[in-house]
């Protein structure tokens, strides 16, 4: 299995994680929700049918990015190479390695540590377009892009 494909696992497998936090929380607020129906009436029954309706509500609007979030992941194609940085490819720097895919935190193996990350970060946006030997500035400090996979 290529390097590229287990850290294209890795992003998925942290998106179907926050994915199923999501549903627990929204499950626990359903039946929060619950219970304040059988709960009392009145002003404090009201707020609490509020304030557990707008959390509802966050947790849609994170649905709604994860769901862009997945159908990102399955633009990518991770076979190609490509002389330019793009969705898909490994850069390693001669600071970091990154993954331009979605952010999923860093990926650390016996090889170093990979950050996962969205092309439309600012470090994604930075090497977005990028070849190899390309020197970027980001946050003040000089990356030399020493490969693209």
């Amino acid at each position: 299995m290529s390097f590229k494909k287990i850290l294209l696992e890795h992003c998925h497998s942290y998106v179907k994680d926050k994915e199923q936090k999501l549903i627990s929380r929204y499950q626990l607020l359903q039946d929060s929700l619950n219970n304040e129906t059988k709960s009392t009436a009145g002003d404090k029954h009201e707020t609490g049918r509020a304030m557990v309706q707008l959390e509802q509500e966050k947790l849609e609007k994170q649905e709604r990015e994860l769901k862009f979030v997945r159908q990102t992941l399955q633009r990518i194609t991770i076979d190609k190479t490509a002389s330019n940085a793009s969705l898909g490819s490994l850069v390693v720097t001669d600071d970091q390695s990154y993954f331009l895919a979605v952010f999923a935190g860093a990926f650390e193996d016996a090889n170093g540590k990979v950050f996962c990350v969205s092309v439309a970060s600012p470090i994604g946006q930075c090497l977005l377009g990028k070849t190899s030997g390309d020197t970027l500035n980001f946050n003040g400090k000089a990356i030399k892009i020493l490969k693209i996979e």
